[in-house]
C-alpha cells in the first residue's frame, strides 16, 4: 500500500474521531439550551409571582402603618425597605431574562428575542452602539461642512438628509434594544430621536426651489454646529461615565445621550452654553420657517411641518435641560443642610 494512502487513512480516522466528539459536544450543547430555556421560564414565572405578592405586601403594610405605634412603625419601615431591595433585585434579574419586545421593536423586528444573556455581550453591544454614534456623527459633520462651504447640489443634500434619516432610525432601534437589556436612557432623549428622524425625512422630501434654497444654508449651518456639539458631548460624557462607573456611582449599561444629564454636573461648566445655544438655534429655525410659511408663494407643506418639528425639539430640549439643571442645583444645595 502506498505511503500516501496510509497517511490519508490515518488522517481520516482522526477526522472521524473529532467528528464524533463534536457530535457529542453539540448534543450536550442542545441539552444545556433546553435546560436554560426551562430555567428562564421558571425564573420569569417566579419573579412574576413574587412581584404580585410584594404588591399585596406593600398594600398591607400601608394599611397597618396608619395608627400604628412607634415600634410597629419601625418594623413596618424595615419591611418597606426590604420590599424595595427585592424590587431592585428583580429588576437586575430581569435584565438577563428574555422578555417581550415593546411596540416599536415588535413592529420593526417582530417577536425576535433581543435580550443579551451575558454581561460581556451587553457591554460589547453598548460599546458598539457608542462607536457607531460617534463615527456617524463625524461623517455627518464632514458632509455638512462640505455641503455648506464647497458644494451646492440638491443631490448631495438629499444624500445628507437620507443619511440623517437612516442614522436616527438606526439609533431608535439600537436604543430600544439597549433599554430592553438594562440601559437607563428614558423620556425625552428617546423621543428626541423619533422627532429628528421624522424631521430629516421631511427635509429629504422638500423639493428644490426658492424657499428650499433660502433655508438650506441655515439648516446646514445648524447641522454642522449640532454635530460638532454632539462630538464634544460624546468625549465629555464618556469620560464622566468611565470615572463614575469606576467609583460605582453609575450603572454599567448607562449611555452617553444627546442632552444634559444630572451625572454630568461634576466639573461641568463649558457644555451648557453650547447646549443652550443649540436649543435657541432650533427655535430660530422654527420661527424662520413659520415666517416663510406666511409668504404668498409658499406652497410646500414641508415648511410648516419642519417648523413644527424644530419647535417641538426646542421645547423638549430646553425645558428638559432646565429641569435637570434645576433638580441638580437643588440636590447640591440640600447636601450641606443635611450634613
Amino acid at each position: 500500500m502506498p505511503q500516501s494512502l496510509i497517511e490519508i487513512q490515518e488522517e481520516w480516522k482522526s477526522l472521524e474521531q473529532d467528528f464524533q466528539m463534536l457530535q457529542e459536544t453539540h448534543k450536550k450543547y442542545l441539552q444545556k439550551l433546553d435546560e436554560i430555556s426551562r430555567l428562564q421560564s421558571s425564573c420569569s414565572s417566579s419573579i412574576a409571582r413574587q412581584r404580585k405578592k410584594l404588591k399585596e405586601m406593600s398594600s398591607q403594610v400601608n394599611k397597618c402603618t396608619k395608627g400604628s405605634s412607634a415600634d410597629d412603625a419601625k418594623t413596618l419601615g424595615n419591611i418597606k425597605e426590604q420590599v424595595k431591595t427585592q424590587e431592585h433585585a428583580f429588576s437586575e434579574m430581569d435584565a438577563f431574562l428574555p422578555k417581550k419586545n415593546g411596540l416599536y421593536l415588535s413592529l420593526v423586528l417582530g417577536n425576535v428575542n433581543v435580550t443579551l444573556l451575558s454581561k460581556q455581550s451587553k457591554f460589547a453591544y453598548k460599546d458598539e452602539y457608542e462607536k457607531f454614534k460617534l463615527y456617524l456623527t463625524v461623517v455627518l459633520l464632514l458632509l455638512s461642512f462640505i455641503c455648506f462651504f464647497f458644494v451646492s447640489y440638491r443631490f448631495l443634500d438629499a444624500i445628507f438628509n437620507f443619511l440623517l434619516v437612516w442614522f436616527y432610525c438606526t439609533l431608535t432601534i439600537r436604543e430600544s434594544i439597549l433599554i430592553t437589556n438594562g440601559s437607563r436612557i428614558k423620556g425625552w432623549w428617546v423621543f428626541h430621536h423619533y422627532i429628528s428622524a421624522f424631521l430629516s425625512g421631511v427635509m429629504l422630501t422638500w423639493p428644490d426651489g426658492i424657499l428650499y434654497q433660502t433655508f438650506r444654508g441655515q439648516f446646514l449651518a445648524y447641522s454642522l454646529y449640532q454635530n460638532f456639539v454632539q462630538c464634544l458631548q460624546y468625549y465629555y460624557q464618556s469620560g464622566c461615565l468611565y470615572r463614575l462607573r469606576t467609583l460605582g456611582e453609575r450603572h454599567n449599561m448607562d449611555l452617553t445621550v444627546e442632552g444634559f444629564q444630572s451625572w454630568m454636573w461634576k466639573g461641568l461648566t463649558f457644555l451648557l452654553p453650547f447646549l443652550f445655544f443649540g436649543h435657541f438655534w432650533q427655535l430660530f429655525n422654527s420661527v424662520s420657517l413659520f415666517r416663510m410659511a406666511q409668504l404668498p408663494d409658499c406652497r410646500e407643506w414641508q415648511v410648516r411641518v419642519c417648523g413644527a418639528c424644530f419647535l417641538i425639539l426646542f421645547m423638549g430640549n430646553f425645558f428638559t435641560t432646565l429641569a435637570v439643571v434645576r433638580h441638580k442645583s437643588k440636590s447640591r444645595n440640600q447636601k450641606p443642610k443635611s450634613m
